[in-house]
């Protein structure tokens, strides 16, 4: 569930086409970027949480943002809820397995123009399984110079994706937890 917020986060990166110029090489910045995923708990309520140690690399053509690329990086190992019992039970094996799958990986396969945003679309790779996952990528504010002299950026992207697609809960029915999990990348990534 939340894995896929990790593949998500690398394709926010991508949300930069509000630089000008040139094809750009962007980096997130692991202190300020994160994957947010809600998901229904017992069909009457939803339990929040996040994931953080997102690293991606951003390729950004804005002449042609087809050109442009995404790879991410998301640590599952570091999903919280805001309850330790309820996270070791989501790494343990009946879940996420993070002893065997600590990180989630994202790829993308083919970026275009949606409006003012991007939609990225790429592999995911959690909990062992590799799935295509369409990111809808929107700029949060115009990239503006940071005091280390370097262009920063922000962008959100959102999408949803099916835990038993992955294979993460299956012996849980969709009555207990939810199978769509709803993903929200926030990224702040510096020009390199």
């Amino acid at each position: 569930m939340w894995k896929r917020a990790a593949g998500v986060a690398g394709v926010l990166l991508l949300a930069a086409p509000l630089c000008l110029g040139q094809a750009t090489t962007w980096k997130s910045d692991p202190a300020q970027s994160k994957v947010e995923f809600t998901i229904r708990h017992l069909s009457v309520s939803e339990v929040h949480g996040s994931i953080g140690q997102v690293a991606a690399t951003i390729h950004y053509d804005a002449s042609d943002p087809a050109r442009s690329s995404v790879d991410a990086s998301i640590r599952v190992a570091t999903l919280t809820t805001g309850e330790d019992g309820r996270d070791d039970e989501i790494k343990s094996a009946d879940f996420f397995d993070t002893d065997r799958y600590a990180a989630a990986t994202f790829s993308s396969t083919a970026v275009s123009k949606n409006g003012d945003g991007l939609w990225v679309r790429g592999n995911l790779t959690l909990h062992g399984v590799t799935r295509p996952v369409v990111l809808d990528v929107e700029p949060i504010d115009p990239p503006a110079q940071g005091a280390d002299s370097h262009t920063h950026a922000a962008f959100t992207a959102t999408a949803t994706i099916d835990r038993t697609a992955f294979g993460i809960g299956n012996n849980y029915p969709a009555a207990v937890i939810g199978d769509q999990v709803q993903l929200q990348i926030d990224l702040k990534v510096v020009e390199q």
